[in-house]
């Protein structure tokens, strides 16, 4: 049971930590202008219809966690 309860804990720290990104990168929205607007990212609009999907941008914010979770894992 304790162990059920430390997976309970990590997970809510994970989704606070996930939360208040999400807070930041809302504040950061045209403030860092590159980001969500890199080669790779696929734009479409025609008329009234929109697609966006970015590709790029996912590429690069995977990477960069990837090595984040690498450094840290490694101890």
């Amino acid at each position: 049971m304790a162990d059920l309860g430390k997976l309970l804990l990590g997970f809510g720290i994970v989704m606070v930590v996930l939360g208040c990104l999400l807070l930041l990168a809302s504040q950061l929205t045209g403030k860092v202008p590159w980001f969500g607007r890199l080669p790779g990212d696929i734009y479409i609009e025609r008329g009234s219809w929109r697609f966006y999907f970015p590709l790029g941008t996912s590429l690069v914010v995977s990477v960069v966690l990837s090595l984040l979770l690498w450094l840290f894992a490694r101890r």
